[in-house]
C-alpha cells in the first residue's frame, strides 16, 4: 500500500504558477483524504521559467525521490515537451542506474521519455495519469473511471485488469476558479476496437505518446533531441521490442494525420512492427482524427496478421486508465479486457 508520494516536475513547471494554486490545493486535499503523505520535491513548484531553465534540477529531484527510502511512489506533476534534456544528468555517469529503487512511477505524455529512461535501467513503470491533469480535476471529484485505477494503484501497488470506460469527456474550454465543482460533458463510448489481427495476444507493454516518440526521430520541435536520444540510446532497439505490445496515444495537440503517418513510418523503419506482438492505440482527445488514425495504423504498419486495438482509454483523452509497463499482459479484444500479471 502506498503511504508516501513524491511529486516531481520533470517537464513543465506549471504547478508552481500562482494562477493554478487553487487547482494544486484541490489535488493536494484529495491525496491527503486518501491518507497519503505528499512531498513536493524541492524544484517541482519553482514555476514555468525556472523549471524550463534548469533540467539539472529536475533530474536531481527525480534522483532524490528514488534515493529517499520513505517515498513509495513518484507521481509526475504533468507532462510538457522537453524532459529529454535530463538525459545527460541521469546517464552521463550512470546517475539514474545508481539511484533507482523499486518504487511506483506514474506519468504520461512527455513523461514517455522518462518511462523509456527507466526502462533502460530495468524499472517497471505505470503509464496514464498525472497529478495536475487527473488528481486536480476541477469537477466535483476525480473522474470515476480515472479514480478507479488511481485508487487501485495506491491501494495495492498493482493494476490487475483494464476494461473500457462507458463514457468519454470533452475537454474543458476554461480552467478557471469558476469551473471548480462543474462536471465535464460526458458522451457514450463504444469500447476497444479490433482493427485487424487475432483478438487475443500477449506481451509486456511499452510505448507512450506518439508526438513525443516522433520528436525522438525528428528535430522539428527541438533540433538537438534526436541526437541526444541517440547518444544515450534512449529508444529501444528492435531486439528489445521483440514480443512486446506497443502503446501509442496522441497528445492534446491533436496531430494532423500526416504527422501521425510520419511517426508510424519512423517506428516501422526502426523495426518495431516486425518485432512486437501487437499494438494498442489510445482514444484521441475529443476523438480528433480518429478515423484517419485507424486507417493509417492499418496502412502504414502493413502487416495484416499483427493485432491492432484502437480506442483504449489511455493518454490525453478523458477518462484515463493506468497501464503497467514491463508486466506480462493479455489483451482480449472480444472480452474487452486487458489483464496483467500482478507481480511488479
Amino acid at each position: 500500500m502506498i503511504k508516501n508520494i513524491a511529486i516531481v516536475s520533470l517537464s513543465s513547471g506549471i504547478i508552481g504558477e500562482p494562477g493554478v494554486q487553487f487547482e494544486v490545493e484541490l489535488g493536494l486535499r484529495r491525496l491527503e483524504e486518501y491518507g497519503l503523505n505528499v512531498k513536493f520535491m524541492p524544484h517541482a513548484k519553482k514555476g514555468l521559467n525556472y523549471v524550463q531553465a534548469h533540467p539539472e534540477q529536475r533530474a536531481e529531484d527525480l534522483l532524490e525521490a528514488f534515493r529517499d527510502p520513505e517515498i513509495d511512489m513518484i507521481l509526475c506533476a504533468i507532462g510538457g515537451d522537453d524532459t529529454y534534456r535530463l538525459l545527460p544528468y541521469l546517464f552521463e555517469y550512470d546517475e539514474l542506474k545508481n539511484a533507482v529503487t523499486d518504487k511506483v512511477f506514474l506519468g504520461f505524455s512527455d513523461t514517455t521519455i522518462n518511462h523509456l529512461m527507466l526502462h533502460k535501467v530495468g524499472l517497471k513503470t505505470f503509464y496514464g495519469q498525472s497529478f495536475f491533469s487527473d488528481v486536480c480535476e476541477l469537477g466535483p471529484e476525480m473522474l470515476p473511471y480515472t479514480r478507479q485505477y488511481f485508487e487501485e494503484l495506491i491501494r495495492t501497488g498493482h493494476i490487475r485488469e483494464i476494461a473500457p470506460s462507458p463514457v468519454w469527456y470533452r475537454e474543458r474550454e476554461r480552467f478557471t476558479p469558476d469551473q471548480v465543482g462543474v462536471p465535464r460533458q460526458a458522451l457514450p463510448d463504444h469500447g476497444f476496437e479490433l482493427l485487424q489481427g487475432p483478438p487475443v495476444f500477449s506481451g509486456k507493454i511499452l510505448g507512450g505518446c506518439i508526438d513525443t516518440i516522433y520528436d525522438i526521430f525528428n528535430g522539428e520541435r527541438y533540433a538537438d533531441m534526436p541526437a541526444l536520444c541517440e547518444q544515450y540510446v534512449l529508444f529501444p532497439d528492435a531486439a528489445d521490442w521483440a514480443g512486446r505490445i506497443l502503446l501509442l496515444e496522441s497528445s492534446e495537440e491533436k496531430p494532423e494525420p500526416e504527422k501521425y503517418r510520419r511517426a508510424l513510418a519512423y517506428l516501422k523503419e526502426a523495426g518495431v512492427f516486425e518485432a512486437v506482438s501487437g499494438v494498442l492505440a489510445g482514444k484521441p482527445m475529443d476523438e480528433a482524427h480518429a478515423e484517419e488514425y485507424k486507417k493509417l495504423l492499418v496502412e502504414v504498419i502493413d502487416c495484416p496478421e499483427l493485432p491492432i486495438v484502437f480506442n483504449i482509454n489511455i493518454g490525453h483523452a478523458l477518462p484515463r486508465c493506468i497501464l503497467p509497463f514491463g508486466v506480462d499482459a493479455v489483451v482480449d479484444a472480444e472480452r474487452q479486457r486487458i489483464r496483467f500479471d500482478q507481480e511488479i
